[in-house]
C-alpha cells in the first residue's frame, strides 16, 4: 500500500467536515492539525468545522471577539492561492505592463485577526506583479491588541514592499485610509479592506481602465468568503452592480439592460450607481481633486454612497471590472459599533441629494436630530467642481430606481385606532425580501420596517431594503409582499388598495378589509376580514 502511487490531477478534490459538540481545545486542534498535514494541498479543498451549539468559553469567546470562524482561519496557510475561475476572456487578455500607472494598495485596519490580515497582505503580494505594485501601506488605526504591536512590526519588516503606519488616536476607517494615501508613493490609489484575498489578474484590469480614463474609479467584483468555512465562492457570471434605498443602505442590483447594451464585450467595465465600501482604484491626482474622502465621517458606514453620489455628479465615472475580483469575508455580525452611521448618511444627503433628502429623512425621522457637523467646506466643494444636480443623477445614472411620491399625509406608520400602540410592521427575511407576512408591532417611531407609503397608484409601498408592494394572495386572509412593477408598467389587481374616509382599508381584488387582532396568546397581528366600519380593529390612520 505505501508503495501505491497516485496520478493527483486525475483525483477529485475532498472537503472534511468534523462536527463537535463541546470538543476538548487539544482533541479537536490535534484531529485539524492532522488532516491538513497529512493531505496533499491538491486533493484537500477545505477543512469544515461544525459547532453544533458548544457553550465552552474558548469556543465562543473567539467568534464573539472577531465574528468569524478564527479557529479554522488560524489554520488556513497565509499562503493560500485562488484558483482563477475568472471569464475566459478575462484569463485571456494581455496587458503591457510597462504602459500601466504603479499603484500603492492601502489597507486600514483596527484589531483585525492575526491570519485574515496578513492572509491579506499575502494574497497582495503575491497576486500583482512587482512591476506595478509600488507598496502595501498597512494603517493601524489604534489597535490594542498585544499581538498587533512588536510581533506585527517584526513580521512585516522582513515583507518586501510593506509598510506599517500607526496613528496617534482613533481616526475611525475614513481618516485612517486618508492617512495611508498621505504616505502612498504610487500613481493609483486601491483601498482594500483588511480580510480580502485577491485573485491573481485582479490588479491589471483597475490599471488598465484608469490608464485609460483619469476620472474612472474601478471597483473589483467582490467575491464572498464564508466567515464560518473560508470557502472561496466566486461569481463566474455577470456580476451585480450598486444601488441603495431610500433609508440610503447599499443594496446589490441586477445590471440593468440599458446597460448591457452600451457595453461592447463581457470584459467591458459596467457602470455602478454606487460602490460597495471599500474595495477600489482610483488615480491619486484625481482623487485629490476630488477632494479626497469626507473626513466629517467616523468609523464606517455612509462614505461609499457619498463618494459615488461625488464622483457621478462631478463628472467622473464609477465602474466594476468583471476582470477583476477579489474575495471579503463578510464577518457573522459588524465586529464593532457603527454609532456615527446616521451621522454619515445625513451628511451625505444634506451635501449631495439636493431636495431629494426629505426621502430619507421620512424613512429615517432620527437622521433629522443628528448632528451631522461643519458642511461649509464640502458644499464649497461641490460648487467649486461644478457638480451636477442629484436630480440629473437620478435620471442620467440610476432611472431603474423608483423615486418615492410621500405624498403629503399619505406616507409614515399605519397605526391601528383598535390596538392603539400598535403599528403595521414588515420585517423581511434577510435572503427573502418577500418572504414574510405584514404584522402589528409596537409604534417605535423610527421609519425602517415601519414605514409604508400609500402612493397615487393604490400601492401600499414599503421600500426600505428593496422595493415592495402589499398583496393578497388568492384565497389567503394574510398580508404578505410582491416585487412591484417597474415605473410605467401596469398595476395588478392584487396589489391595489383603497384608503377609505371613514379609515378603513379595502382590497378590491379580495373584498375584504384588513383588521388588526389579537391572537390566542395575547399577539397583536392582521388579517383580512369581511369589511365592518363599526369594528374599531379595522380603522388605521398614517401618522410620521
Amino acid at each position: 500500500s505505501r508503495a501505491k502511487a497516485y496520478d493527483r490531477r486525475r483525483l477529485p478534490t475532498t472537503s472534511v467536515v468534523i462536527a463537535f459538540y463541546n470538543e476538548a481545545w487539544s482533541t479537536l486542534l490535534r484531529t485539524v492539525h492532522s488532516v491538513l498535514e497529512s493531505s496533499p494541498a491538491v486533493l484537500l479543498k477545505e477543512v469544515i468545522l461544525v459547532d453544533d451549539l458548544s457553550d465552552q468559553p474558548y469556543l465562543k469567546a473567539e467568534l464573539e471577539r472577531y465574528a468569524l470562524n478564527i479557529l479554522l482561519c488560524d489554520r488556513i496557510s497565509l499562503h493560500r492561492h485562488i484558483q482563477d475561475g475568472r471569464l475566459p476572456e478575462c484569463r485571456a487578455k494581455a496587458y503591457d505592463r510597462r504602459r500601466l500607472p504603479t499603484t500603492s494598495v492601502v489597507i486600514a485596519f483596527y484589531n483585525e485577526a492575526w491570519s485574515t490580515l496578513l492572509r491579506t497582505v499575502h494574497s497582495v503580494l503575491e497576486s500583482s506583479p512587482a512591476v506595478l505594485l509600488k507598496e502595501v501601506i498597512l494603517v493601524d488605526d489604534l489597535s490594542d491588541q498585544p499581538y498587533l504591536k512588536a510581533e506585527l512590526e517584526r513580521y512585516v519588516s522582513g515583507l518586501p514592499r510593506v509598510r506599517l503606519i500607526r496613528t496617534q488616536r482613533r481616526e475611525g476607517l475614513v481618516r485612517a485610509r486618508l492617512v495611508g494615501a498621505t504616505f502612498a508613493t504610487g500613481e493609483v490609489l486601491t483601498f482594500l479592506d483588511c480580510h480580502c484575498e485577491c485573485v491573481p489578474g485582479w490588479l491589471e484590469p483597475l490599471l488598465e481602465r484608469i490608464a485609460r480614463h483619469e476620472r474612472a474609479v474601478v471597483c473589483p467584483v467582490i467575491d464572498t468568503i464564508d466567515w464560518n468555512t473560508f470557502e472561496f465562492y466566486m461569481q463566474p457570471g455577470e456580476p451585480m452592480i450598486g444601488g441603495f434605498d431610500w433609508r440610503l443602505t447599499f443594496q446589490w442590483h441586477s445590471v440593468p439592460e440599458y446597460e448591457r447594451q452600451r457595453r461592447k464585450s463581457k470584459v467591458d467595465p459596467i457602470r455602478s450607481p454606487t460602490m460597495a465600501g471599500g474595495l477600489f482604484a482610483v488615480s491619486k491626482k484625481y482623487f485629490e481633486y476630488l477632494g479626497t474622502y469626507d473626513t466629517g465621517m467616523d468609523v464606517w458606514g455612509g462614505e461609499n454612497l457619498e463618494l459615488s453620489f461625488r464622483v457621478w455628479q462631478c463628472g467622473g465615472i464609477l465602474e466594476i471590472h468583471p476582470c477583476s475580483h477579489v474575495g471579503h469575508v463578510f464577518p457573522k455580525r459588524a465586529p464593532y459599533a457603527r454609532p456615527n452611521f446616521l451621522q454619515n448618511t445625513a451628511r451625505a444627503a444634506e451635501v449631495w441629494m439636493d431636495e431629494y433628502k426629505e426621502h430619507f429623512y421620512n424613512r429615517n425621522p432620527p437622521a433629522r436630530k443628528e448632528n451631522y457637523g461643519d458642511l461649509s467646506e464640502r458644499k464649497r466643494l461641490r460648487k467649486h467642481l461644478g457638480c451636477q444636480s442629484f436630480d440629473w443623477y437620478l435620471k442620467t445614472v440610476f432611472p431603474s430606481l423608483h423615486v418615492p411620491e410621500d405624498r403629503p399625509g399619505w406616507h409614515g406608520a399605519i397605526h391601528s385606532l383598535g390596538i392603539s400602540s400598535e403599528c403595521l410592521d414588515y420585517n423581511s427575511p434577510e435572503h427573502n425580501p418577500t418572504g414574510a407576512h405584514v404584522s402589528l408591532f409596537g409604534c417605535h417611531g423610527q421609519g425602517g420596517n415601519q414605514f409604508f407609503e400609500y402612493t397615487s397608484n393604490l400601492e401600499i409601498r414599503f421600500n426600505s431594503v428593496t422595493e415592495l408592494c402589499a398583496e393578497v394572495p388568492e384565497q389567503k386572509d394574510f398580508v404578505g409582499m410582491r416585487n412591484c412593477p417597474k415605473d410605467g408598467s401596469a398595476i395588478p389587481e392584487n396589489i391595489v388598495w383603497h384608503f377609505k374616509e371613514d379609515g378603513t382599508i379595502y382590497h378590491p381584488h379580495s373584498a375584504k378589509c384588513l383588521s388588526a387582532y389579537r391572537t390566542p396568546e395575547g399577539r397583536a397581528d392582521v388579517k383580512m376580514r369581511t369589511c365592518d366600519a363599526s369594528d374599531k380593529n379595522q380603522l388605521w390612520r398614517f401618522e410620521k
